[in-house]
Order: structure tokens, then C-alpha cells, then sequence
């Protein structure tokens, strides 16, 4: 038992010999007078009761006749452009929500981040958010009425195959 006692007591000199005498255990730490919160949400984002794919379409098709939207790419598997307006790059993302007691019509949120996937919160990414909400509905009919004669010209010219 002695040397039980003996070694605990040894433990405890060893970890009081560990300390650097002169320094507190707890370092003051002074906080910054303003915080800066990075967003959590993108200014602008909203809900459009449409497809997916029509609103992705329905994006690109307003993006590239934008005056000063510049294009930089896309991606339909991810839903995004990739685009730069007013010297700012961000991308543009439709996601399908699900559906639920609430909403039962197709929904997509369109919203922005930046390259690197996080809230972006910006005098143009909203004006451009802003612009989208209210081209949306009318381009997105647009874009199924393009289809609509592109699925007709398609089924007229594989009748006229068939009967050459």
C-alpha cells in the first residue's frame, strides 16, 4: 500500500512540476468589438412552382441575353451555371424540393453561392436573383413551348423516314 501512495504521490509532483510557473492557467482572451457572421442564406433566393430541368433551361436561356452576365459554364447533373456579373463569379443553383403536405406542385429553389459552395450575400447576386424570379415564369413557358415544336419536328421527320 506504501507504494501505491508513493507512486500517486510521485504522479502529482510530476504534474505540478509541468506547469510554466508565471503564466496563468487561463489566458485572457479579448473578443473583437464586431463579429462578422458570414450568411447563412443567400439575399434573393426563392421558390418558383415549376420542373427542375424547365427552370434550369429557363436560367440559361435568360443568363446568355442578360447584358453583363457573363457565362462561364454549367453543369445539368448539378443543376448550376457558373456565371459573373458585375465583376462578381458565383454560381446559380435550381434544386427540386420534395414534396410534402404543403407543397404537392413541382417546386425548385433557385438560389446562389459562391465557387466554393458557401451563402453568398451581394448587392449583384441579388439584383440577378431578383431578375431571374421575374423572367422566370415566362421563360420557363417558353422553354416548354421550344420543346413542344422540337418533339413535334422530331416525330414529323421519323414518319416521313418510314414511309420513304
Amino acid at each position: 500500500m506504501s507504494t501505491r501512495l508513493a507512486l500517486l504521490l510521485l504522479l502529482a509532483i510530476l504534474a505540478a512540476g509541468c506547469r510554466t510557473p508565471g503564466k496563468p492557467l487561463v489566458e485572457e482572451v479579448v473578443l473583437p468589438t464586431e463579429v462578422v457572421v458570414p450568411p447563412t442564406t443567400t439575399r434573393g433566393e426563392f421558390t418558383i412552382e415549376a420542373d427542375k430541368l424547365d427552370t434550369w433551361n429557363a436560367v440559361g436561356q435568360i443568363a446568355v441575353r442578360t447584358p453583363g452576365v457573363e457565362y462561364q459554364g454549367r453543369a445539368q447533373m448539378l443543376d448550376l451555371y457558373v456565371l459573373r456579373y458585375r465583376g462578381e463569379e458565383f454560381v446559380v443553383l435550381t434544386k427540386a424540393l420534395l414534396a410534402s403536405a404543403t407543397m404537392t406542385r413541382l417546386t425548385t429553389r433557385v438560389t446562389a453561392t459562391t465557387p466554393a459552395g458557401k451563402p453568398i450575400d451581394s448587392d449583384a447576386v441579388a439584383d440577378l436573383l431578383a431578375l431571374l424570379q421575374r423572367e422566370l415564369p415566362a421563360e420557363i413557358e417558353s422553354v416548354r413551348a421550344r420543346q413542344a415544336e422540337e418533339k413535334k419536328t422530331k416525330a414529323g421527320n421519323v414518319k416521313k423516314k418510314k414511309k420513304a
